[in-house]
């Protein structure tokens, strides 16, 4: 961010009955009781505005203050656009340059109350997003006992380009930092820090597998889960390295932080636009994720999908990860004069044998979905369902499941619809767009029950037995949820057998 450094400043907001003050380390912050008697902390620095000679370095703890901290409304947002326009979350931007803020929802601020808690790290490709947006408000979890935390964090260029002159994955480190201000802080907002769960979906899922795999988030967190979690893929120094020679080719600005330090923030996000456009000097990196966490030898020690399919990384963590089963089905597929559908399902690692299998599993699929249907299976279905065989092969605790509910608007169970569910929050702004006008309690009640399940007890109930190799039990989200064994096998026949 362009705008000057400057330590948080207390605000002259008057203090009333419903204003409650808890003192963290750095300082006081002054929260208020919503009318459901929970309690929400909103825009608390974890650590300092990454600007000036901080823009590029690795998050530093803010500066002290001894007056109450307005905690009151969302703080600054590294999302710089209005994307809520045209995404299906809505996600506000919040102009200012403290973005490595994060929100609290708790239900009580005794430290005595020892309450589980759940970390939330928003998606949006890494380079999107928001932690202000009402789909993750936590009243939901609070009136359940659980404490909720939202967190922002640095995208796009400032984020994740390697740059000569600053460390790299700047945003893991960001999110490594607010976990740290938890371990230090939540008790006094009523959390338990030996009992907290990290989520994410999206980039937000993959954020979560990414800290399963680094060794300086461990002790961070007791469990975790990944939502839709999408991670970089092929994955490594060369591949950040290429990224960031494409971005001085196409743009003419070296890949440092000394060129980029004093730009404005609509100067790089021009520069991120031409970074993310197609073409064939692309050849050799990812087709969508350009910008996002890689294995740097350092602090991701090796590519993070190795790590987890080995069983290296979180190995003693519980996990409950899954997918819609129509991420991206929307996605358009190409036009007339575009490559043909097998040519593209080769682009995303198929050969002709696999090719076969897929259009024969699909065959009762509208074929301009095929496209769309084949990069929800490679983005994130396979994925996931590999995490899910290797964590089964060595037992570690898993649970696996797909939301299959079809939103009445398009037919499907498409990117983002799982999460008003399962954060119970059907009434939320944008919910009826995305779910329509009566989307099925049931579903929401079933699937919020064993999320604050699985961050209390670490485990999502009896009604959903752990993902084994030899069961395969998915949990299947759906008006009537249900467990089956190995539904996904066809995904397993084509993409990892």
């Amino acid at each position: 961010m362009s705008a000057p450094t400057s330590p948080p400043a207390p605000s002259s907001r008057r203090a009333d009955a419903e204003a409650v003050v808890v003192a963290t380390t750095r300082g006081p912050v002054r929260g208020e009781r919503r009318a459901d008697d929970c309690l929400r902390f909103l825009g608390i620095p974890y650590a300092q505005p990454p600007v000036g000679e901080l823009r590029f370095a690795a998050p530093v703890p803010p500066e002290p203050w001894t007056e109450p901290l307005d905690a009151t409304a969302y703080g600054p947002t590294a999302q710089r656009r209005p994307f809520a326009e045209v995404t299906t979350i809505p996600e506000p931007s919040v102009p200012g340059a403290g973005v490595l803020n994060l929100n609290v929802f708790t239900p009580a601020t005794d430290p005595a109350a020892a309450l589980p808690v759940l970390v939330w790290i928003h998606g949006g490709g890494y380079v999107a997003g928001s932690a202000a947006s009402p789909w993750y408000d936590g009243a939901s979890f609070n009136r359940d006992g659980v404490v909720l935390v939202s967190l922002g964090y640095r995208l796009g260029i400032e984020g994740f380009l390697h740059l000569d002159g600053a460390p790299d994955n700047r945003g893991v480190r960001d999110w490594i930092a607010a976990l740290a201000w938890v371990r230090d802080n939540i008790a006094r907002f009523g959390g338990d820090p030996a009992k907290v769960t990290i989520a994410g979906q999206s980039a937000g899922g993959g954020a979560v597998q990414t800290l399963l795999a680094v060794p300086a988030a461990r002790g961070l967190f007791r469990s975790a889960i990944s939502v839709s979690g999408a991670v970089l893929r092929p994955d490594g120094p060369e591949v950040a390295r290429a990224a960031s020679r494409l971005f001085t080719d196409r743009t003419g600005v070296p890949a440092t932080a000394a060129a980029l330090r004093d730009l404005g923030d609509d100067e790089l996000l021009a520069l991120q636009d031409r970074l993310g456009e197609l073409g064939p000097d692309r050849a050799g990196l990812p087709p969508l994720l350009s910008l996002a966490p890689f294995a740097d030898g350092e602090l991701i020690p090796v590519p993070v999908a190795d790590a987890l399919a080995t069983g290296e990384a979180g190995a003693d963590v519980p996990l409950m990860l899954g997918f819609t089963a129509h991420e991206f089905n929307a996605f358009p597929a190409p036009g007339p004069d575009g490559p043909p559908v097998p040519v593209l399902l080769g682009s995303l690692g198929l050969d002709a044998t696999r090719v076969d299998r897929f259009t024969a599993a699909y065959a009762t699929e509208a074929p301009d979905r095929l496209f769309g249907q084949a990069l929800t299976d490679a983005t994130f279905r396979a994925p996931s369902l590999a995490v899910a065989d290797a964590r089964a092969e060595r037992e570690h605790p898993t649970w696996l499941y797909e939301f299959r509910w079809e939103s009445p608007v398009n037919g499907s169970a498409f990117h983002c619809l799982d999460l008003p569910f399962a954060f119970d929050l059907l009434a939320a702004e944008g919910v009826t767009a995305a779910a329509g006008e009566a989307p099925p309690q049931a579903l929401a009640d079933a699937m919020h029950r064993a999320w604050v399940a699985f961050v209390r007890d670490q485990d999502p109930g009896e009604e959903w037995p752990r993902y084994t190799a030899d069961a395969r039990a998915t949990m299947l989200w759906d008006a009537q949820p249900r467990i089956e064994t190995d539904p996904l096998g066809r995904v397993r026949e084509i993409w990892l057998a």
